[in-house]
């Protein structure tokens, strides 16, 4: 189907375009912005005024728990994508079974194709089982598809299997994306480390367990040339560590995920399990450091970090509930209100859940250049909305921003020229 959006303020960052532009869509490819070309004909026509038109976002990790056991499957979190405005999203390997063979890669990849709702890519095991003993076998997982390795949220506790993990990744070009936490620090802990933890009677994780990781991360990358990507940064010490080595000229970067910019320690107060996530929520001056460090490009990616749970993982008390937020469907509203909150330009909120990103792991996607597949985000910025998690279509049902209040909202989702997504259209099945 061709389609053509029209009357939009088009964004794209990657390409420096932010104007009222008409984007024209053939089959499953941008074939024009501006004025369509000669012979070209529309099937669909959608009227974007009053609209931003952006590229599709681009979401570097969440857990979409499929292979695996329960309800949550790649259905109902790609029909969350969709309705987040989500386009390409890396999955974590932590599924049933772990991503580790060429198989899994390809029940992954071959499932999300039939379900046509978003680019579904990879991030394989570091290592066999996510043991953090064997490494695994990278080559075979490059040639099956990962876009990268990972550990997911299981911290390498031996030194010697991350160095020779980072120096077989670096023979294949592969970025390392790792969760920096010092493992005998976190010590069993549920909460930050801090007055709130102490007045609560729950088991801390003080700051140093992720300081203390980066550290060692920063100076294996430095020794072995790898390409190390920092997963999901909470603390100030840590920002600041990266932003030295960045000075340093060392390849290293770091993505945060969105809670985490909008959230702190005091939201656990009456115990609530929906704020029970890992890394946990930090103090006031951890969240200011991080929107810093989003502000001025230190960390260039804000992501889901999706971890959705069914109900009974957080109805336990508090240290026994399963640590997650359920982030797909407010991804873009938690960005968005950066904005309000003047920490981020539009054009930067934009590109931090686009071009940015991509660009961290060398994916062509996040931009709408002439000739690359129509993947669109279409919302309306100013239109207000109130997130249930009733209504919410994945399956991951743990969010703590019930019942909040947010402006802007998804209108449209087209991925590979085809709309995924139609505000107040029915749930896809």
């Amino acid at each position: 189907m061709n389609i053509s959006i029209l009357n939009g303020r088009l964004i794209d960052p990657a390409n420096g375009i932010d104007d009222i532009l008409n984007l024209h869509i053939q089959g499953q490819q941008i074939l024009a912005i501006g004025t369509a070309p000669d012979g070209f004909e529309a099937q669909e026509a959608i009227d974007a005024s009053g609209c931003i038109v952006c590229p599709g976002l681009v979401d570097i990790s969440a857990s979409l728990r499929d292979p695996g056991p329960g309800r949550i499957d790649l259905a109902s979190e790609t029909a969350a994508t969709a309705r987040g405005g989500i386009t390409t999203l890396v999955c974590t390997p932590d599924t049933q079974p772990v991503i580790d063979t060429p198989a899994v890669i390809e029940l992954i990849h071959r499932t999300a194709r039939k379900l046509r709702r978003s680019r579904v890519l990879t991030a394989a095991a570091l290592t066999r089982s996510l043991d953090g003993e064997q490494l695994a076998d990278m080559a075979a997982l490059q040639a099956a598809g990962a876009v990268a390795l990972s550990n997911a949220g299981r911290p390498l506790a031996n030194t010697l299997v991350e160095r020779r993990a980072l120096e077989y990744a670096t023979t294949f070009g592969l970025t390392v994306i790792l969760r920096p936490e010092d493992h005998h620090l976190h010590a069993g802990g549920c909460a930050h480390e801090g007055a709130v933890a102490t007045r609560l009677g729950l088991p801390g994780i003080p700051s140093c367990a992720e300081t203390v990781a980066v550290a060692r991360d920063l100076a294996l990358a430095e020794h072995t040339g790898a390409r190390v990507h920092f997963h999901a940064l909470s603390t100030a010490g840590a920002t600041s560590q990266l932003r030295d080595a960045q000075k340093a000229k060392l390849p290293v970067s770091a993505d945060v995920a969105a809670h985490q910019l909008h959230l702190t320690e005091m939201d656990i107060e009456d115990f609530n399990a929906d704020c029970h996530i890992s890394p946990p929520l930090r103090t006031l001056a951890d969240r200011e450091a991080l929107r810093q460090a989003v502000a001025d490009g230190t960390i260039a990616a804000i992501c889901s970090d999706h971890q959705p749970h069914e109900l009974d993982a957080k109805e336990a008390p508090f240290p026994e509930t399963a640590p997650g937020i359920s982030g797909l469907e407010t991804l873009l509203a938690l960005t968005l209100r950066l904005v309000d909150e003047g920490v981020l330009s539009l054009t930067e909120a934009i590109a931090r859940v686009t071009c940015g990103p991509a660009d961290l792991l060398g994916l062509p996607h996040g931009r709408l250049d002439t000739g690359s597949p129509a993947d669109v985000c279409i919302f309306e910025p100013e239109a207000p909305w109130t997130l249930y998690r009733s209504t919410l279509r994945s399956e991951g049902r743990n969010t703590p921003f019930d019942g909040w209040e947010f402006e802007g909202q998804v209108t449209h989702t087209l991925f590979n020229g085809r709309v995924v997504y139609r505000r107040n259209a029915q749930a896809p099945k």
